[in-house]
Protein backbone atom coordinates (compact mmCIF):
# COMPACT_ATOMS: atom_id res chain seq x y z
CA UNK A 1 0.00 0.00 0.00
CA UNK A 2 1.40 2.89 -0.82
CA UNK A 3 1.78 5.92 1.85
CA UNK A 4 3.85 8.89 3.31
CA UNK A 5 5.21 9.26 6.66
CA UNK A 6 6.16 12.69 7.84
CA UNK A 7 8.90 13.08 11.05
CA UNK A 8 11.02 16.33 12.34
CA UNK A 9 8.74 18.49 13.50
CA UNK A 10 8.91 19.78 17.29
CA UNK A 11 8.85 22.70 19.70
CA UNK A 12 11.14 26.04 18.37
CA UNK A 13 11.58 29.17 19.54
CA UNK A 14 10.53 32.04 17.24
CA UNK A 15 13.56 32.61 15.13
CA UNK A 16 14.86 28.88 15.23
CA UNK A 17 14.79 25.85 12.65
CA UNK A 18 13.54 22.65 12.04
CA UNK A 19 14.25 19.86 9.07
CA UNK A 20 11.07 17.94 8.12
CA UNK A 21 11.12 14.52 6.46
CA UNK A 22 8.29 12.59 4.75
CA UNK A 23 9.59 8.81 3.32
CA UNK A 24 7.41 7.57 0.49
CA UNK A 25 6.69 4.17 -0.15
CA UNK A 26 5.74 2.88 -3.69
CA UNK A 27 6.61 4.27 -7.19
CA UNK A 28 4.61 6.85 -7.03
CA UNK A 29 7.15 8.90 -5.16
CA UNK A 30 9.83 8.92 -7.75
CA UNK A 31 7.48 10.06 -10.72
CA UNK A 32 5.33 12.71 -9.28
CA UNK A 33 6.02 16.26 -7.58
CA UNK A 34 5.66 16.23 -4.11
CA UNK A 35 4.01 18.60 -1.76
CA UNK A 36 4.38 19.76 1.96
CA UNK A 37 1.02 21.34 3.29
CA UNK A 38 -0.18 22.47 6.75
CA UNK A 39 -2.98 22.87 8.76
CA UNK A 40 -3.01 25.16 11.85
CA UNK A 41 -5.39 24.66 14.60
CA UNK A 42 -9.29 26.37 12.83
CA UNK A 43 -7.87 26.66 9.61
CA UNK A 44 -8.23 25.14 6.34
CA UNK A 45 -5.27 22.93 5.12
CA UNK A 46 -2.44 24.97 2.57
CA UNK A 47 -0.01 23.84 0.31
CA UNK A 48 3.39 25.74 1.22
CA UNK A 49 6.08 23.93 -0.72
CA UNK A 50 6.11 22.26 -4.21
CA UNK A 51 8.98 20.16 -5.94
CA UNK A 52 8.40 18.51 -8.90
CA UNK A 53 10.24 15.22 -10.25
CA UNK A 54 13.09 16.84 -11.84
CA UNK A 55 13.78 18.75 -8.39
CA UNK A 56 12.11 22.51 -9.30
CA UNK A 57 10.50 24.09 -6.64
CA UNK A 58 7.53 26.32 -5.49
CA UNK A 59 6.61 28.14 -2.51
CA UNK A 60 3.36 30.21 -1.15
CA UNK A 61 4.21 33.57 -0.40
CA UNK A 62 4.44 33.74 3.67
CA UNK A 63 7.61 31.20 3.66
CA UNK A 64 9.03 32.16 0.64
CA UNK A 65 12.90 32.84 1.57
CA UNK A 66 12.64 30.73 4.78
CA UNK A 67 11.36 27.67 4.12
CA UNK A 68 13.35 24.81 1.18
CA UNK A 69 11.57 21.97 -0.26
CA UNK A 70 14.04 19.30 -1.47
CA UNK A 71 13.50 15.53 -2.71
CA UNK A 72 16.22 12.47 -2.16
CA UNK A 73 14.59 9.93 -4.90
CA UNK A 74 17.20 7.25 -4.30
CA UNK A 75 15.11 7.30 -0.50
CA UNK A 76 12.36 8.78 -1.74
CA UNK A 77 12.30 11.18 0.67
CA UNK A 78 11.53 14.81 0.23
CA UNK A 79 12.77 17.44 2.88
CA UNK A 80 11.22 20.92 4.18
CA UNK A 81 14.32 23.00 5.88
CA UNK A 82 12.23 25.67 7.71
CA UNK A 83 14.68 28.40 9.27
CA UNK A 84 13.55 31.73 10.57
CA UNK A 85 10.21 30.60 12.29
CA UNK A 86 7.32 32.62 13.06
CA UNK A 87 4.57 31.46 15.59
CA UNK A 88 2.30 31.47 12.84
CA UNK A 89 4.03 29.05 11.58
CA UNK A 90 2.52 26.40 14.21
CA UNK A 91 0.56 23.67 12.07
CA UNK A 92 0.25 20.05 11.68
CA UNK A 93 2.66 19.23 8.89
CA UNK A 94 1.80 16.77 5.61
CA UNK A 95 3.25 15.69 2.55
CA UNK A 96 1.73 14.08 -0.47
CA UNK A 97 2.35 13.81 -3.88
CA UNK A 98 0.36 16.11 -6.64
CA UNK A 99 -1.78 13.68 -8.09
CA UNK A 100 -4.96 13.28 -10.11
CA UNK A 101 -7.20 11.11 -7.50
CA UNK A 102 -7.22 9.94 -4.41
CA UNK A 103 -4.46 9.56 -2.14
CA UNK A 104 -4.55 9.04 1.93
CA UNK A 105 -3.17 11.49 3.75
CA UNK A 106 -0.16 10.90 6.59
CA UNK A 107 -0.65 11.36 10.16
CA UNK A 108 0.97 14.29 9.61
CA UNK A 109 3.85 16.20 12.17
CA UNK A 110 3.24 18.64 14.52
CA UNK A 111 5.18 22.14 14.65
CA UNK A 112 4.84 24.79 17.27
CA UNK A 113 6.86 27.78 17.06
CA UNK A 114 6.69 29.91 20.57
CA UNK A 115 7.14 33.68 20.50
Amino acid sequence: QVQVVESGGGLVQAGGSLRLSCAASGSIFSRNAMGWYRQAPGKQRELVAVVTSGGNTNYADSVKGRFTISRDNAKNTVYLQMNSLKPEDTAVYYCKPLIVGYFPWGQGTQVTVSS
